[in-house]
């Protein structure tokens, strides 16, 4: 069997630009979350998002390039040449690749840009709007625009599966690899989703945190007074690389994509389904792929995104698959440090898993200060540990009632 690794990071979330500065902002322990700033949020019952205030999309991109791109093509973009940079992948449109592809994620795609420029279309007619809007709205415009960037003719895709986009992607990146589609899959997802009707549908159906105090302090996974998501923007792209094929041209490796599943609730919409059958079928079946037992992972980075159900329910799941050593096994929720961007964050959280492979250091639950009886695992509060991982799980359950993991490994020398 043809076996995939990681060779390249390029993430662009709240808390970092780029491998370093992000590995820098986990290992800072403090939270990307801050106040709105891109609309005014006064008329909602939320107001905290984890934007990224530092975004300077012509570091990457000429003024005729940024005329057809909107912020979440350039998300894209951006953290596919960063994930590229990183993993030493040559690229040139003049002479296209047909073995390398990519494979995206986003629940939303365009649609902030789409919202922004409907206000202009109410003023101005078509007049006042982009000319290349067409282009921008719809999913796809990720892996096209990456494709077209970089001159990569092989597999393209973007799935828009709610917030297991992400983890999608790295997953059906390790078939195209082990399958023989693709010697080189660049593989993540991106979300832009920080416009006002967005933000309103969110707060409509009550999902996102109310929380009133300290921006930082709104996203508390896990925690007992936990009182809903805090949106984010951001992407994050892998590259996920054929093993001899990295061996060859002596790349470093972050870890092995091992193991894959999806699968649905077929349950609700918002709500997962109570008994977390579903999410234990899909660790299971992860587990099953990559040809390990519970006992051998070592971290799980959980999808905790702060809402009351969703924490619980992914505790009695997680209980369910690994027994008795689910008490003592490192498990914690991240999003309190980039916020949830949506599709974009299993692409996240699957770099944030394989730097913390590479480097030996699990990421902490932040924000965790009230026990809740019935989120009664080790989340690893408030600090990060030492520790040697030789494999890691990240689940990812999404609205809809999606449900993706990806397990990753240690590459022995």
């Amino acid at each position: 069997m043809r076996r995939a690794v990681i060779t390249g990071l390029g993430p662009i979330t709240a808390v970092g630009i780029g491998r370093d500065d992000f590995w820098n902002g986990l290992r800072a322990e403090k939270s990307g979350v801050q106040r709105v700033t891109a609309f005014d949020s006064s008329i909602f019952n939320a107001h905290c998002a984890a934007e990224i205030p530092a975004w300077k999309p012509e570091e990457f991109f000429p003024p005729h390039r940024l005329k057809r791109l909107d912020r979440y093509a350039q998300f894209s973009v951006a953290s596919a040449k960063l994930a590229l940079e990183d993993a030493g992948i040559a690229w040139s449109r003049e002479e296209p690749q047909h073995r390398i592809g990519v494979s995206f994620g986003t629940a939303l795609g365009g649609i902030a840009n789409a919202e922004d420029q409907h206000a202009h279309f109410l003023k101005k007619g078509t007049r006042g709007v982009n000319q290349t809007l067409a282009l921008q709205v719809f999913g796809g415009s990720a892996h096209t625009n990456i494709a077209i960037e970089f001159g990569f003719r092989g597999a393209g895709t973007t799935n828009s599966n709610s917030c297991a986009s992400g983890t999608i992607a790295v997953g059906e990146a390790l078939r195209y690899i082990r399958d023989d589609f693709a010697d080189v899959m660049v593989a993540g997802g991106a979300e832009s989703p920080l416009s006002p009707l967005t933000f309103a549908a969110f707060t409509i159906i009550k999902t996102m945190s109310q929380f009133t105090g300290d921006p930082a302090l709104a996203c508390r996974p896990f925690d007992r007074l936990r009182d809903g998501f805090v949106m984010g923007e951001g992407a994050a792209s892998l590259v996920i690389e054929e093993l001899e094929h990295a061996r060859a041209r002596g790349a470093h490796i972050y870890a092995e994509v091992l193991g894959y599943s999806l699968n649905n609730d077929a349950f609700h919409m918002t709500s997962p389904l109570p008994t977390g059958e579903s999410c234990i079928r899909a660790m299971r079946e992860s587990l099953a792929d990559a040809r390990l037992e519970p006992e051998q992972i070592d971290y799980v980075n959980a999808h905790a995104s702060s809402t009351q159900l969703n924490d619980s329910t992914e505790t009695m799941s997680i209980k369910e698959v690994f027994g008795a050593r689910a008490a003592t096994m490192p498990v914690s929720g991240t999003k309190a440090y980039t916020g949830h961007p949506l599709g974009a964050t299993g692409a996240i959280e699957a770099a944030l898993c394989a730097l913390a492979l590479d480097r030996g250091w699990i990421p902490p639950t932040l924000n965790w200060e009230n026990p809740d009886p019935a989120c009664d695992l080790d989340v690893v509060p408030q600090h990060g540990r030492e520790a040697r991982i030789d494999y890691a799980l990240s689940n990812s359950f999404g609205f809809g009632g999606i449900n993706a993991c990806i397990i990753l490994g240690r590459v022995p020398e």
